[in-house]
């Protein structure tokens, strides 16, 4: 509730309309970038809010949720927070520096010795990572020239003793750190919140809740995953299901389309099926498991 003179919305009107003056900047999107041009049309930008990621096991969710999170930092150079349930922190910095470098997860956690033996040295010196063959040089430039953002990034390993208190204290905490009122956060397998000893559809109108009211009172946008245990159902059901959620994303594999990648992918779909902020719709990506990557 907030404190001092009431004040009517005739009264309010006149300072609303100068701070929105006071911007000369023209913006195609109200809300922050995604990093994803046609997410960022469709979503109006990420608004604070609750944004619901829902979809099936071992689809994706994670590599989804840690990307967008770096991509918001690094593109709108706010910062970001990161908690992760089902993750470790070595193994979210792999997915990174691989989707960073280009080279295979797998050939990453084999350490530089294998990297060395397989590719060697770069025969001569070249300034951007992305202009490097394959090589243990080329990950450790990626990994330099994203040290700016990854200034902005906080990744936090969560598990069943965490609470929405914990949460609330860390984004607290690195606002404060940064100076900065303004941050992302995303909460991986969000369900781990609410009551394990209740079923997932009991608890997720009080994990939307909960997370809903913090995004609210602390005016920052919060992308939150959650495991869809029966994928058959139409995602437009989830738009019914979670009326507390601002933003309702719903992924679905797409295996018609996969059959046409000639490449190890997988073709994702995202149904936006609630969007307080914009249009519904549906958006094609493709997704790299072995370098963690979504591509529109």
């Amino acid at each position: 509730m907030e404190k001092g003179r009431l004040k009517s919305e005739a009264e309010e009107l006149d300072s609303f309309l100068a701070e929105l003056e006071s911007s000369g900047e023209v913006k195609e999107i109200a809300g922050w970038q995604t990093g994803f041009p046609k997410l960022s049309a469709a979503l109006n930008g990420l608004l604070p809010g609750l944004t619901l990621l829902i979809g099936p096991p071992a689809c994706g969710k994670s590599a989804f949720a840690k990307q967008l999170c770096d991509q918001v930092a690094r593109h709108n150079s706010v910062p970001a927070l990161f908690f992760a349930f089902g993750a470790k922190k070595a193994d979210l910095r792999i997915r990174t520096l691989a989707r960073l470098s280009g080279l295979e997860s797998r050939e990453i956690r084999r350490g530089s010795g294998y990297l060395l033996h397989w590719y060697g040295a770069p025969k001569r010196p070249m300034t951007q990572a992305e202009q490097m063959p394959a090589s243990w040089e080329k990950l450790k430039q990626a990994a330099e020239e994203a040290k700016n953002w990854l200034d902005l990034l906080y990744v936090f390993e969560c598990d069943e003793r965490t609470a929405f208190s914990d949460i609330e204290q860390r984004i607290r905490a690195v606002r404060e750190i940064k100076g900065s009122s303004r941050a992302l956060v995303v909460i991986d397998d969000s369900q781990r919140l609410g009551d394990s000893g209740s079923s997932l559809d009991a608890r997720l109108p009080l994990v939307v809740e909960r997370l809903h009211d913090l995004a609210l009172r602390l005016d920052l946008p919060l992308l939150a995953a959650w495991p869809d245990l029966r994928p058959a159902a139409a995602p437009q059901e989830w738009a019914e299901r979670v009326t507390g959620a601002d933003v309702v994303v719903v992924m679905e594999a797409d295996a018609e389309r996969t059959k046409q990648l000639t490449e190890p992918k997988q073709a994702i779909t995202l149904h936006i099926v609630k969007n307080r902020g914009g249009e519904k719709g549906t958006l094609r990506f493709d997704f790299s498991p072995a370098l963690s990557q979504f591509t529109e």
